[in-house]
């Protein structure tokens, strides 16, 4: 933590302690609401937006904002209506919108998707403090209000508000008595209905606090297990001051309080699942737009999100990223552990738990909170989830070992070699042959027996060659070994019980990047005598079809060009062989839109592609877990194959 930030820090608690504001205010309510405070923080704002930079995504999901607890056609409760909720939505970007009604849900309440829009019937039992929403099924159920009941049991509850607006509304007794005072003076409500006009974000956002109770209520309940936070807007559309001024309609509602649910379609079950496993966050957008906001932990084992338990192999490291710089604060189950700024922190987690963050934001001289993450808990990886694959043969698989593919430099030959793994009696059989992974710069084929005797049982003969690893061999020297071994196995492997005509290439990670190249630019087969017409298909497994980023320097030098010809996206064209392609759902950073741009791009010249997403997998256990019975890697690749022959 810097000085500076350590400062701010210590002011702004010792300010909030000597006045008895919440944290990180300077102002009250209604000082906030003096036209130089709207103005002051207009122009923040105005600045942020400014200053917003985009980030790729980091995962496997769409971030889908939405608004949670909301009240429509609910006499005498609220004066909006469900045309008007659907109006606003669309005009603030809000992809699904929770219905709330109090003794509900209604028959009429909507349950459906309605011009992009897409919406949830629900309820809200006051007595129980309770949201629920039935559909679909089993019901979703929140603990709401929880200012209230701090102390309930969090059984039967997927999760809990961590902030509701109109609580806060609620709690602020000196801006009740302000606008009394205000709603009775004409000329004073015409000066607050000019400010409306020009600052109705500002004045709605100058109640927001951050509750400090309903914070430590949820970490406790996170430290025994996943307890989803949602944002509640709470909106009912009917703070109409004097008759005159509305303050909290719809529109400006929907942006102050939002939850962005991260999923991988735009369903209610997609959706409904993600807010059950927590994989959403808060967000007072009106502050500034949150979207590119992230925060996962990463380690060798691959990429997770909130939501995730990490297995901590090696170091993990948690990464909070947000799309303008804020203040960060790292919490494990209530403990401040990091604190820091920046558009994005790295911080190595030293022991397991359940860790969130939150973002603030320096708005006219105070923190104001800003986004809300929910929890990624990290875990001691036990023996069953690290184990590897058994390396021993069946009986009816059998292996010829370290045959030389081409002949090179003698300090070179044990990458120049390959082994197979055959059925015993093999005779004209389909062929696989796998180049392995190791980020170009390790790896062999010595620890891929497991995957040769997987599947010689299924029937096929198994090729799985060495390479030469860089740094000490540059590109192209691992292309040119892939496709000396490839011309070897066309040339030789009848004579092993395979079939010339019918090889198939796979790889994983960087083998997947060289099963691709070896298929897409034909150059490295023409130095044999051969084009991609002998390859019967090409499997890439969480492959790196774009190797253009900053990431492929460090293997493929700092030539644009030659980064760009290293890479297989940028030679799909029509006529290659068809393709599989997987990523999993814990890939390594960047491999699950690449998977998806290559699939995209093959689709679109007419070549064969199919697109698999490995569930509960990461970029290691795609591998180790290919052995197991139901695996859906194992699966996609044997009907991948079947359906070529």
């Amino acid at each position: 933590m810097t000085a500076r930030l350590a400062l701010a820090l210590c002011l702004a608690a010792l300010t909030a302690a000597q006045t008895g504001l919440k944290p990180g205010r300077k102002y009250t309510t209604v000082e906030r609401l003096a036209p130089e405070r709207l103005a002051a923080v207009q122009e923040a704002r105005k600045a942020l937006a400014a200053q917003r930079k985009a980030h790729p995504p980091v995962g496997v999901y769409e971030d889908y904002p939405a608004v949670i607890h909301v009240h429509a056609e609910d006499a005498p409760h609220t004066r909006g209506t469900r045309e008007q909720v659907l109006a606003a939505a669309k005009k603030t970007g809000i992809r699904a919108v929770f219905f709330s009604d109090h003794g509900g849900p209604h028959a009429a309440t909507w349950h459906g998707e309605r011009d992009g829009v897409l919406f949830f019937a629900g309820a809200e039992n006051g007595s129980k403090h309770e949201l629920v929403f039935p559909r679909p099924a089993p019901p979703l159920r929140f603990h709401s209000h929880v200012e209230g009941d701090l102390d309930a049991s969090p059984e039967g509850w997927d999760g809990m508000e961590i902030y509701n607006r109109h609580a806060d509304h609620e709690d602020d007794a000196d801006l009740a008595a302000h606008l009394k005072a205000v709603a009775s003076d004409p000329r004073k409500l015409e000066d607050l209905a000019r400010l409306a006009q020009q600052y109705a974000h500002e004045i709605y956002g100058a109640g927001a606090d951050y509750w400090p109770e309903l914070f430590a209520r949820w970490d406790r309940v996170l430290a025994a297990r996943f307890f989803t936070g949602i944002g509640a807007v709470d909106a009912h559309q009917n703070a109409i001051l004097g008759g005159k001024v509305l303050l909290d309609p719809y529109e400006v509602a929907f942006r102050n309080t939002v939850t962005h649910i991260l999923a991988r379609e735009f369903t209610h079950e997609a959706l409904a699942a993600s807010l059950r496993q927590g994989r959403a966050y808060v967000s007072h957008d009106w502050l500034c737009d949150p979207r590119g906001f992230a925060f996962f932990a990463v380690n060798t084992l691959g990429v997770y999100e909130m939501g995730d338990t990490v297995p901590m192999a090696g170091a993990t490291r948690l990464v909070a990223r947000a799309p303008v710089a804020a203040r960060w604060r790292f919490l494990r189950e209530g403990s401040l552990v990091h604190e820091a700024a920046g558009d994005t922190v790295t911080w190595t987690a030293p022991e397991p738990g359940a860790y969130r963050v939150e973002a603030w934001l320096d708005i006219d001289g105070e923190q104001r909170p800003w986004i809300y993450s929910n929890a990624i808990r990290l875990a001691r990886p036990d023996a069953a989830t690290m184990a590897l694959p058994s390396q021993q043969l069946h009986e009816s698989v059998e292996a010829v070992n370290d045959i030389e593919y081409v002949a090179g430099a003698p300090e070179d030959a044990e990458k120049h070699r390959l082994d197979i793994y055959r059925p015993r009696g093999a005779a004209r059989r389909p062929v696989l042959l796998f180049l392995h992974g190791g980020a170009w710069v390790r790896g062999d084929r010595k620890q891929y027996p497991f995957f040769g005797n997987h599947f010689a049982r299924a029937g096929y003969v198994v090729v799985v060659p060495s390479y030469r690893l860089a740094p000490k061999h540059p590109h192209p020297a691992q292309i040119e070994d892939a496709a000396a071994a490839f011309a070897w196995t066309v040339r030789n492997i009848a004579a092993h019980g395979g079939d010339p005509a019918r090889i198939v290439v796979a790889g994983h990670s960087a083998g997947g990047h060289l099963a691709a190249l070896l298929a897409a630019d034909e150059k490295h087969l023409r130095a044999h005598g051969l084009d991609a017409r002998a390859i019967r298909g090409v499997i890439s497994l969480s492959g790196v079809p774009d190797v253009t980023g900053e990431a492929g320097s460090r293997v493929f030098g700092s030539d644009p060009d030659v980064r760009r010809g290293a890479s297989p996206l940028y030679h799909v064209r029509a006529g290659l062989p068809p393709f599989l392609v997987t990523y999993c759902q814990w890939d390594y950073l960047t491999l699950p839109q690449q998977a998806r741009r290559l699939h995209e791009a093959l689709t679109q010249a007419g070549v064969r592609s199919r697109l698999v997403f490995v569930e509960r997998e990461n970029h290691i256990s795609e591998m180790t877990s290919i052995v197991k019975p139901g695996d859906a890697t194992s699966a996609a690749i044997l009907e991948f194959l079947g359906a070529l022959q």
